[in-house]
């Protein structure tokens, strides 16, 4: 596998040119190269189709990304991590400017000394490959701020590696869509940290778009403080292997954070989200929602992790999952868990697999409708309770309709 010969190597030259925080990394990831496949997290990855991501030859060269929709949308600002442009926007009421060179290096370096080799071993194999010109970091602070839109992208038959850090400042109100686009037989790595200050809101997207045998795994760590609201909304599809890990810490408690995600797969696909919600302090607030649609002899996978200890009292969580069986020969495999300490909380998790309602198939096909048409509708009303949830708009890209052309 090429990128993990990159980790072995006992060549010295493999710290020539690289950063102090690409040595630790490294450093890091030789105690575990490949994670372990009896770990939780990790039990589920097809062996296959990890080995194939981790088997294109590295670039950190920029590739314009062919962006999808329509890109000519006013009132809206876009990033595409590895351009290298430099970042100030100021109005009035809010600002836009990158964190300076100490700051990013600082928070990424206290991030990799205290992460575990297993559990974060996607944040260190991206903290290793990840050059500077591919880590953007930003302040946002404000009010009415225009439509941020942060583009990450791999091109074909090469390993990309992206990093983002963003930092909301206190009482600020944005909304942020991250898009990947995955080139055919192409692998992407991306980190994302999101520090929202208190009493802020945060209306985040993440829309991972692949295409033949494209590969990703795309790890989202977030910090909540007191009184800050952070709803995400995530769609995965057209992946061959796709992977999304989330990790959100409320860290005083007193926050509220709304999740709504789906993932789709078709033919021979593995599309799996791994989501660990932590209530580090009393009164958080949890709503978690995550769909599966598996087709063909594909496979999806959810797990689900919320932690409450004895100081998250009061804490009200939700975690449920909702999936959709399309043949005899897909699966799916879901598992949402709580580990409770606190004594005085009000928390719910649960989980089904379904097929499409067939009597409602069969009263729609009474009125005239063909088994294709019937079909669709109902696939509608399942993809439009994520769909709606992300801050994006039709006119921008009409994602539904996308959704229902690729069934």
């Amino acid at each position: 596998m090429n990128i993990i010969e990159r980790i072995t190597k006992s060549d010295k030259d493999i710290f020539d040119g690289k950063s102090n925080l690409q040595k630790i990394s490294l450093e890091r990831l030789r105690a575990n190269p490949i994670p372990n496949s009896k770990n939780e997290i990790w039990r589920q990855t097809n062996k296959s189709k990890f080995s194939r991501f981790l088997d294109f030859k590295f670039s950190n060269d920029f590739y314009y990304p062919q962006i999808p929709g329509h890109s000519n949308i006013q009132n809206t600002c876009r990033i595409i991590i590895g351009e290298n442009k430099k970042i100030y926007l100021k109005e009035k009421k809010w600002e836009i400017k990158e964190l300076e060179e100490k700051e990013i290096l600082n928070f990424l370096k206290q991030k990799i000394i205290q992460s575990d080799t297993t559990q974060n071993w996607s944040n260190l194999l991206n903290h290793f490959l990840t050059d500077r010109k591919n880590i953007v970091g930003l302040n946002i602070s404000g009010k009415e701020i225009p439509y941020l839109e942060i583009i990450c992208n791999s091109v074909n038959d090469f390993f990309n590696s992206k990093t983002l850090i963003i930092n909301i400042e206190e009482g600020t109100s944005v909304s942020i869509s991250q898009i990947n686009i995955g080139d055919k037989n192409s692998a992407l790595s991306i980190s994302s940290y999101f520090n929202i200050g208190e009493d802020s809101v945060v209306n985040h997207g993440i829309i991972s778009f692949g295409k033949n045998k494209s590969h990703i795994i795309n790890t989202l760590n977030v910090s909540q403080y007191k009184n800050s609201e952070y709803n995400l909304g995530s769609l995965q599809f057209e992946y061959d292997f796709g992977r999304l890990e989330i990790n959100i810490n409320q860290v005083e408690g007193n926050a509220k954070t709304n999740i709504k995600g789906i993932q789709i797969t078709k033919n021979n696909e593995q599309i799996s989200t791994y989501a660990n919600i932590a209530f580090n302090g009393p009164n958080g607030f949890l709503d978690q929602l995550n769909k599966s649609l598996a087709n063909d002899k594909s496979h999806s996978v959810f797990e689900g992790l919320i932690i409450v200890p004895q100081i998250a009292q009061k804490t009200d969580a939700s975690q449920l999952s909702r999936n959709l069986l399309l043949s005899n020969y897909a699966k799916i495999d879901t598992k949402p868990q709580l580990e409770i300490v606190a004594d005085d909380v009000k928390c719910m998790h649960g989980a089904t697999i379904s097929q499409l309602n067939e009597d409602e198939v069969f009263y729609m096909r009474s009125r005239g409708l063909t088994l294709e048409e019937a079909s669709k509708l109902q696939l509608r009303s399942y993809y439009q309770e994520v769909i709606s949830f992300l801050p994006i708009s039709k006119e921008r890209w009409d994602l539904l309709t996308l959704l229902l052309k690729n069934k």
